[in-house]
């Protein structure tokens, strides 16, 4: 069995809705397992894809302008924390 990750929502008939369509064969069959978030616990890998972009950004475009530091000071920072 192959397992694929996908997100999506339960409509108010208790329908699954899939965000994307899935890339599978046609007519197979599944095992579906859901895992339901708690209203007030957000989980910390689901950053939004537009804060991902607007960093990869800000990234690139320090990069550009030369404003980058040795990856030594980085892991330095990173041992700190």
């Amino acid at each position: 069995m192959k397992a694929v990750e996908v997100m999506g929502k339960v409509d108010r008939q208790g329908q699954l809705l899939l965000d994307e369509p899935l890339e599978i064969k046609s007519d197979s069959r599944v095992k579906v397992i859901l895992l339901i978030a708690d209203e007030d616990v957000l989980d910390p890998d689901d950053t939004p894809v537009e804060e991902i972009q607007g960093s990869l950004i800000r990234a690139l475009q320090d990069v550009k302008a030369g404003k980058t530091r040795p990856i030594s000071e980085l892991w330095d920072r990173i041992e700190h924390e």
